[in-house]
């Protein structure tokens, strides 16, 4: 499977559930593998065949930026939905952790596969 990926990507959300995490931003590290939709970039070398990692960063910054949902399940959802549907990825995983949300704590989040990853 030819994939790009997106590691340790922090972005700031108002994400959870209770009241003080609907008004406090919190930094949430994300981490994508996306199967790559097209042998072509890597046959090419052009950027209008492949993935362009900018923009599939700009999107989820402007994604996390409204107002996302409030578990950390049903956010990794939607990114793993934005991916498969606005950049065409087969499969994808996406990590998503919020960092110190709890004391004691370094991260805690969640890890999803959509799609079917192709062979």
């Amino acid at each position: 499977m030819d994939s790009i990926f997106i590691h340790d990507l922090r972005i700031d959300a108002r994400i959870g559930v209770y009241d003080w995490e609907k008004h406090l931003p919190q930094t949430v590290r994300l981490d994508l593998v996306i199967a790559a939709p097209s042998p072509l970039p890597f046959k090419t070398g052009r950027i209008a065949d492949a993935l362009d990692y900018a923009q599939i960063v700009a999107r989820l910054k402007a994604f996390a930026a409204q107002s996302p949902p409030p578990l950390l399940e049903r956010f990794a959802e939607r990114i793993a939905q934005l991916v498969q549907e606005e950049f065409g990825a087969p499969w994808v995983r996406v990590r998503a952790a919020k960092l110190g949300a709890l004391a004691g704590v370094r991260e805690i989040g969640v890890e999803i596969e959509r799609g079917t990853r192709p062979a």
